[in-house]
């Protein structure tokens, strides 16, 4: 199975977003790009690729190990920006070198779980809004993000979640995204899931 670890934003959060993106929407040229769900909304913290499933009760119980260790801290969605001319993103503010060290501890529980951790790249928190399949200037999208101020809100768990491909062929598919496990960070959180 596809999976990776992510902090999930509230709903709060999500919807002061939602009203930036539509605006977005509205600039010309956007009906060319993959607006992603607002339901799918995330902050990955690790990709881990194809997992085996033989893994998962041991990739689970060194989550839960960093989950433990990672005590409670405050994002806010922040800005935005853009990778290359494919990917149109939302940033993040707040507690961030919190947010880089739950995501090292992601990486590094998978990788003593056995998991093939192909892919390692500096960290860069960021919430994917859409893509193109083809060169895009997504300069003006992510300008109209530049100025965007979410509120505070408190991470206090993140998840384990299972991407599934869209189905091949069928216009407008898109991945589907479903949570696997989550926990609650800190010391005085239970290290089970949540």
């Amino acid at each position: 199975m596809r999976l990776f670890a992510a902090v999930l934003p509230p709903a709060g959060a999500v919807a002061e977003l939602g009203t930036a993106v539509g605006r977005l929407r509205a600039l010309p040229g956007s009906d060319g790009l993959r607006w992603t769900s607002r339901e799918d909304w995330h902050y990955t913290l690790a990709f881990l690729g194809e997992v085996e499933e033989r893994l998962l009760p041991e990739l689970t119980a060194r989550l839960a190990r960093a989950a433990h260790r990672t005590e409670p801290f405050t994002l806010r969605i922040h800005g935005g920006g853009h990778f290359g001319g494919h990917t149109l993103w939302a940033g993040a503010a707040g507690a961030l070198p919190e947010l880089r060290l739950l995501a090292e501890r992601a990486d590094a529980a998978a990788r003593r779980a056995g998991v093939p951790m192909t892919e390692h790249r500096r960290y860069l928190a960021h919430l994917t809004i859409a893509r193109s399949r083809t060169e895009t200037d997504l300069g003006p999208y992510a300008d109209g993000l530049s100025d965007f101020e979410g509120a505070p809100w408190p991470v206090s768990r993140f998840a384990l979640v299972r991407s599934t491909h869209p189905e091949p062929g069928v216009p407008g598919a898109r991945p589907r995204y479903a949570t696997v496990a989550d926990w609650h960070l800190g010391h005085g959180a239970p290290e089970g899931p949540g």
